[in-house]
């Protein structure tokens, strides 16, 4: 990814005194931005080659617990290091924070090989197989997420259960609402824009309180590292302004979820691969072929787009998040929609994944889906017609956690393109966290059952 800073530019800054820390960050499972603050001084000169992390980063749950059952690192195994890689073509500066610059990493073993579960390094394998056959994708998400009137700190200390939205109704493209949001939102925009993201704009989304960031398609990898690097920085700026901002899917039953769409499609030499101008609707054959792998595949990968119990309770009828992995003509019902039909711009934009997917393992696995259709030459069924949320013959998304694990570990398609390990992986990482969930008593359990029961 093209940042904003050559290493030539760091060192300057760093030798006149403008920049003195460096994040040197990894990706974990989750998403998140995980490393260390190096003074500059050190980084320019002996740690920009690499540093050391403990190998449970990529083998721990939302709250850096230790599971067992993970092959790859273990108590057993005493918990290692990996080697953290600065990518440098990465570097930039992180204007929402004073002389500070980030640099993203891949991880490697001991012997400077790439971790097969790595996140960044499986969207790289899937990019390499793609390049093989001549292609180059290009895609877009769209960051969803709800900003709410007081701090995280003052809401962790509520338990919770003090959560007001910072508006009081739905503000879906509204323009005065959203201008009260601006002291969050303008910075947010001019920031992240600054440190070298193709920011196009922000809107009021479908519900009180509910915000959408939008960035301009690029490179697959590219596109990964501006959705980790926004959301990392919607979260500190509302946070500097006293606000929480959440990427919970569905925080509340009554009101509607937070998605992360993801728009796609393939290049060649420059050309968009998808267009077709003598065929139906625009569309390519290579285009029929990698949406018929994507549809088909969807429940193989629906873990990688909804990684989480909750993730699954915003799968909703009428709340415009998909209960069908069916495809339909610019129809916000269905799971797969169509957008630009007929134009240069046409492409497919996955409405199932919740806006707390972790990109780089969304991008890798729709792209390993596509390859699988474009490889088998899949053909695509027709387009769905109307509401999709009442067609009986449209096959579901899964519904629970539960089945997307089995989905995932019974998947063979996705086993030749990552990998038995990898899967073998995240498959414990589904386990885990079903397992983490069933020993929960929740607050509906309590409430429903306490006098009652």
């Amino acid at each position: 990814m093209p940042g904003t800073l050559s290493f030539d530019d760091l060192k300057s800054r760093v030798a006149d005194g403008t920049i003195d820390t460096v994040l040197v960050c990894a990706v974990d499972m989750q998403g998140r931005l995980m490393g260390k603050r190096f003074h500059a001084v050190n980084f320019v000169e002996t740690s920009f080659k690499e540093t050391h992390c403990c190998n449970y980063l990529l083998a721990t749950d939302l709250e850096m617990a230790t599971p067992e059952g993970y092959a790859a690192t273990s108590w057993r195994k005493g918990y290692g290091d990996y080697v953290m890689a600065p990518d440098l073509s990465t570097l930039r500066q992180v204007p929402w924070l004073e002389g500070t610059a980030m640099v993203l990493c891949d991880i490697l073993d001991h012997h400077h090989d790439p971790v097969p579960h790595d996140p960044r390094g499986m969207l790289k394998k899937q990019i390499a197989r793609l390049a093989d056959l001549g292609f180059e994708a290009q895609m877009a998400t769209e960051l969803e997420f709800f900003l709410f009137e007081k701090s995280l700190d003052d809401i962790r200390k509520s338990g919770f259960a003090d959560l007001t939205p910072i508006s009081g109704y739905n503000e879906d493209y509204h323009i005065f609402q959203t201008t009260k949001e601006e002291h969050v939102m303008r910075p947010l925009r001019n920031h992240l824009f600054a440190a070298g993201l193709p920011i196009e704009n922000s809107k009021g989304e479908a519900e009180a309180g509910q915000e959408e960031l939008n960035i301009r398609y690029a490179p697959a990898l590219d596109c990964a590292d501006h959705h980790t690097i926004a959301k990392h920085a919607v979260k500190e700026i509302a946070w500097q302004q006293g606000h929480a901002a959440s990427f919970l899917p569905k925080w509340r039953p009554d009101r509607v979820g937070s998605s992360s769409h993801v728009h796609q499609s393939l290049w060649q030499d420059g050309k968009p691969a998808f267009h077709d101008p003598q065929a139906d609707l625009g569309m390519s054959d290579l285009m029929r072929h990698y949406m018929a792998g994507l549809i088909a595949y969807a429940p193989d990968y629906t873990f990688f787009l909804a990684p989480y119990v909750n993730s699954y309770k915003r799968f909703a009828k009428g709340t415009f998040a998909p209960t069908k992995t069916v495809w339909s003509i610019d129809n916000r019902t269905a799971g797969f929609r169509l957008c630009g039909d007929g134009t240069k711009g046409i492409r497919v934009e996955c409405r199932i994944g919740g806006s707390d997917l972790n990109p780089y393992l969304a991008q890798a696995a729709m792209l390993a889906a596509g390859i699988k259709g474009i490889e088998d030459r899949m053909e695509l069924a027709p387009p769905t017609k109307g509401d999709v949320y009442d067609d009986a013959k449209a096959a579901d998304i899964p519904r629970t956690l539960r089945d997307a694990t089995e989905t995932l570990r019974r998947s063979d398609f996705l086993r030749q393109a990552m990998g038995d390990d990898v899967i073998d992986h995240y498959t414990r990482c589904a386990e885990w966290e079903q397992e983490e969930f069933d020993r929960a008593v929740t607050d509906w359990e309590i409430k429903r059952g306490f006098e009652r029961a």
